[in-house]
């Protein structure tokens, strides 16, 4: 058994386990939520074994993010049934899992965890979760903008915003989300990368682009560059330096 919250999502196979007295089997693309002090074993079920990806969450984690979701106190969640057929929330549950493990950017690791738990919430926590209606919230948001392209160099927490805007992180989010069309941390790294496109068209060094953009080093500078531009930093360089000529 685990004190806190066992959440998993199975890639490969098919898990078994035994979870008050009866037994369950979790395919590929499923869900496996275990409530914190449950009893349990696990094993594979099939012959080609199983693989899956796992994280203990603290009950007081998943109090919070029932609390920001509700935007007002809530107890700790129970999920009564132990596997979960859900395969978007089960991306979103594998992509979390991706974020966290790679992930340098605390808003981007917060922004992850705080929605996609408020997801599994809203939609398989046995007490009804709903979310606060989405307002009119212009000015927060074109707050939250302007101080995310102030900083853009600094590694910007989730909570610094929430408390910026007074907002719970899940509806800040989601505010930020409905209005400017990305969550907070990707509308962060296109202004990084807006502002290092200026600095390598001046020919600064792509190691010290990196640095003052504030990536934590030039592959992962390289990495997010190429994927909202569609070339590498060098080939960009070249590319600008041949317009110029």
């Amino acid at each position: 058994m685990h004190e806190g919250f066992a959440i998993g999502v199975i890639e490969k196979g098919v898990e078994a386990f035994t979870y008050k007295e009866t037994k369950h089997f979790a395919p590929a693309g499923s869900l496996v939520v275990i409530n914190p002090g449950e009893v349990h074993t696990g094993y594979t079920a099939s012959e080609m074994g199983c693989t899956y990806r796992a994280m203990y969450a603290d009950a007081t984690l998943l109090r919070r993010a029932a609390s920001e979701t509700a935007d007002r106190q809530r107890d700790i969640p129970f999920f009564s049934s132990p596997v979960i057929k859900d395969r978007q929330l089960a991306q979103f549950i594998f992509n979390l899992h991706i974020s966290l493990k790679r992930s340098t950017s605390r808003l981007e690791q917060e922004s992850s965890l705080m929605w996609t738990l408020g997801q599994l919430i809203v939609r398989q926590a046995d007490s009804h979760f709903r979310s606060r209606p989405i307002g009119q919230e212009h000015w927060r948001v074109k707050q939250i903008r302007e101080y995310l392209e102030s900083h853009y160099a600094e590694n910007v927490s989730l909570e610094c915003l929430s408390r910026l805007v007074n907002l719970s992180s899940f509806h800040l989010i989601r505010v930020f989300q409905k209005e400017v069309g990305l969550p907070p941390h990707a509308y962060l790294n296109q202004i990084r990368v807006m502002r290092a496109k200026k600095l390598l068209a001046l020919g600064h060094p792509i190691a010290e682009v990196a640095s003052e953009t504030g990536f934590v080093d030039q592959s992962h500078f390289t990495r997010h560059f190429k994927r909202l531009v569609g070339l590498t930093p060098k080939r960009y360089m070249c590319g600008s330096k041949n317009v110029q000529d």
